[in-house]
C-alpha cells in the first residue's frame, strides 16, 4: 500500500512537471509581460524620493581633558532620549521656520529617521523628500536646531555637528533593474502556480496509464484519435447518402 501511494506521488510530481514544460512558453511570456509593467510603472508612474544625512556628536563629560568609560557608558544609554528629543514638536516647528518650508510638523517627522551606530554617541538625521536640495535644506536646520535644543533641554555640555548633508544625486531605493527582476519572477510564480492549480482540478483520464492507475483496470486495447474521428466521418457519410436517398424518393413519389 505504501509502494502504492509512493508511486502515485511520484507519478502525480512527473505530471505536474510535464505540465510545466509543456507551458514553459506561457510562464516565459507572463513573465516577460510582468517585468515590463513593474518596472515602466516604477520608473515613469513613482515620486522618486531623495535621502540626505547629516550627523551630530553628542558630549556630556565635566572634565575636557579626558573622556572616561563611565561618561561613554552613560552617553549610550541616553542617546535614546536624544533620539526622541530630535523630532519633538519645538524642533520640528523650528525647522520649519528656519527652512521656510511650507509643511506640518507631522509631514517633517514622518520624512526623519535617527540611527545611533552601535558603541556610539554620533546620531545620523535623515531626511526623505521628493525634492534633492529641500532634503538637504531640511536636514541641516534639523541638526543645528536639534543640537541647540540638546544643549538646553538634557543640559549637556556640548552638540557637535559632524558634518552637514549633501544633496544627493540619485532617489533613494528606486532600482529600475531590481523592478524588472522582481516583475519578471512575480509573473512567472503566478503562472506556474495557475497551471499546478488547474492540472490538480483536471480530473480528467488521458493516457491507458491513468486508467490503470487511478481506477485499477488494464486497457484491452486504444482505438487513436485520429482512425476515431475517421470512422465518425464515415458514419456521417454513410447517414447523409441514405438521407439524401430518401428524399429522392419521396420527390420521385410525388410525380
Amino acid at each position: 500500500m505504501e509502494t502504492k501511494n509512493e508511486d502515485m506521488i511520484e507519478m502525480d510530481f512527473k505530471d505536474i512537471l510535464s505540465s510545466l514544460v509543456r507551458k514553459m512558453w506561457l510562464i516565459v511570456v507572463v513573465g516577460l509581460v510582468f517585468s515590463a509593467l513593474l518596472g515602466f510603472f516604477n520608473l515613469y508612474f513613482t515620486t522618486p524620493l531623495y535621502t540626505s544625512t547629516s550627523k551630530i556628536y553628542v558630549i556630556n563629560r565635566q572634565d575636557e581633558s579626558k573622556i572616561t568609560y563611565s561618561d561613554l557608558q552613560t552617553g549610550t544609554q541616553i542617546t535614546q532620549d536624544y533620539m526622541i528629543l530630535v523630532t519633538s514638536r519645538p524642533v520640528l516647528e523650528a525647522v520649519i521656520k528656519t527652512s521656510g518650508v511650507n509643511i506640518t510638523p507631522e509631514e517633517l517627522s514622518g520624512k526623519i529617521s535617527i540611527i545611533n551606530p552601535e558603541g556610539t554617541r554620533i546620531l545620523e538625521i535623515s531626511v526623505t523628500d521628493s525634492d534633492a536640495a529641500r532634503a538637504k535644506k531640511l536636514v541641516d536646520a534639523v541638526a543645528d536646531i536639534s543640537a541647540e535644543q540638546l544643549v538646553n533641554i538634557m543640559e549637556i555640555e556640548k552638540v557637535n555637528v559632524v558634518e552637514y548633508g549633501i544633496v544627493p544625486g540619485s532617489p533613494t531605493g528606486q532600482n529600475i533593474t531590481r523592478s524588472f527582476m522582481v516583475g519578471g519572477l512575480l509573473g512567472a510564480v503566478i503562472t506556474a502556480v495557475i497551471i499546478i492549480v488547474i492540472h490538480m482540478l483536471n480530473d480528467n483520464l488521458k493516457t491507458a496509464d491513468d486508467i490503470e492507475h487511478y481506477l485499477g483496470i488494464t486497457t484491452l486495447g486504444m482505438i487513436p484519435m485520429e482512425e476515431a474521428l475517421n470512422i465518425r466521418g464515415r458514419r456521417l457519410r454513410r447517414i447523409r447518402r441514405k438521407m439524401a436517398l430518401a428524399s429522392a424518393r419521396v420527390r420521385l413519389g410525388g410525380y
